[in-house]
């Protein structure tokens, strides 16, 4: 596995300004508050997408080719996040980004068009992506650091993150408008970022640095060798594996629980939400799996945990079943991206991280799409198994990486 640097601060007069040594158990507290602020804003913004689509007059196929600007925005953003990485540290990127992310979400509330919101979407979605590669780069040179497998709580962190951003603004969105709303996220992260950015600046730039002089370090700070890059392609497959199950249930899910089953509004709702929230437990539980049973075993039991919870979940032909099936998906489904983009990032440290990243917010972005087309050729439970099926190959290829997981 290629060495990446200790933890450490910046010279006296640097970027961090401090030669006394930064604790890693804060380094990690810091680390996961910009895991949940990420997904705390970029849920806060999805929660007034249909105010903002009244706001700008967009049909739903406008308003669809405005998002492809979060899309178009992250995927562009996240291979040159590597290199920026590499440059100036992936702690200082990531507070950077935590700042972008902050100042433009304020932005799609203030269009008045398709057009200027599928622009100004493109910045935001630049930011997203960014920080996503810069915060999970700094996350695995933490792991390595302390030398315990605890990326799945900083993907945890996101998820309740995740949890709160939509539930606050659930409950403010009968009583503030989505630029008011939008506007008081801009201020909590840009408070968060101000409170908890210094503490990553400080504890310097975690990048692989040439003057440790070893013989791997030089690995990362180039770029990906033949033999890595196949082997981080096989993660970022096996992240866009997984990621695409997350997309499908949360553009679907409510719509087949209704549709399908005829649920009302509250539960079919509750299905998605039980969904994230047993993936947020199975996160917070993942580096308990990943000491006793290792990278291996946690991605074939993972996969195959979503592939059985899923074709429950999309063939149950009552409610209560559909929704345990939701359930054990999340389960199954929850530590399989951290893990895969985690062992990229080890083997080719900011490079690695962009790559599988890219790979796994492209299946995110692939499933909606793919389900619906389906659901009008076929039928949606039909269409939603294929979820089982990618969950069931995820299982196959984490276990034909056995030997790169070392475990």
């Amino acid at each position: 596995m290629p060495r990446v640097n200790k933890l450490r601060t910046a010279p006296s007069g640097g970027l961090g300004g401090d030669t006394v040594p930064l604790p890693p158990a804060r380094l990690r507290t810091a680390l996961t508050v910009f895991f949940a602020l990420d997904g705390f804003l970029f849920a806060g913004w999805v929660v007034r997408i249909p105010a903002i689509k009244h706001q700008t007059g967009a049909t739903a196929s406008t308003l669809g080719l405005a998002l492809l600007g979060v899309s178009a925005g992250a995927v562009i953003t996240m291979m040159l996040t590597g290199r920026l990485c590499r440059r100036y540290g992936s702690h200082a990127v990531t507070v950077v980004c935590g700042v972008l992310l902050s100042l433009s979400i304020a932005l799609p509330a203030q269009t008045g068009s398709a057009l200027t919101l599928g622009l100004v979407l493109l910045l935001f979605g630049a930011a997203y992506g960014g920080m996503n590669v810069s915060m999970n780069s700094a996350a695995v040179d933490l792991v390595t650091a302390l030398r315990r497998p605890v990326m799945p709580s900083f993907h945890a962190a996101f998820s309740f993150g995740g949890m709160a951003g939509a539930g606050l603004g659930g409950l403010v969105a009968d009583g503030l408008s989505p630029a008011t709303h939008l506007a008081a996220l801009t201020g909590i992260g840009l408070a968060v970022t101000a409170v908890t950015g210094p503490v990553l600046l400080r504890g310097g730039p975690a990048t692989p640095s040439v003057e440790q002089g070893t013989e791997n370090a030089p690995e990362q700070s180039k770029g990906m060798g033949t033999q890595a890059r196949r082997i981080v392609i096989l993660f970022g497959v096996i992240a866009l594996c997984t990621a695409y199950g997350e997309g499908a249930l949360a553009e679907w899910g409510a719509l087949h629980l209704g549709q399908d089953l005829g649920a009302s509004p509250g539960p079919a709702a509750a299905g998605y939400s039980l969904f994230a929230l047993t993936m947020a437990v199975g996160r917070l539980s993942g580096t308990a799996l990943l000491e006793r049973f290792g990278q291996t075993r946690t991605l074939v039991t993972g996969g195959a945990t979503a592939s059985a919870g899923m074709l429950l979940g999309a063939l149950a032909p009552v409610l209560w079943l559909a929704l345990l099936g939701f359930a054990v998906a999340g389960l199954g489904l929850a530590n399989i991206f951290p893990v895969a983009v985690g062992r990229a990032g080890a083997l080719a440290g900011p490079s690695g991280v962009a790559a599988a990243s890219t790979l796994g917010y492209g299946g995110m972005l692939l499933g909606p799409p793919v389900i619906g087309f389906l659901a009008d050729w076929i039928s949606l439970p039909v269409a939603l198994t294929t979820v089982t099926l990618l969950a069931a190959t995820a299982a196959v290829l984490g276990y034909s990486a056995r030997n790169a997981t070392n475990s």
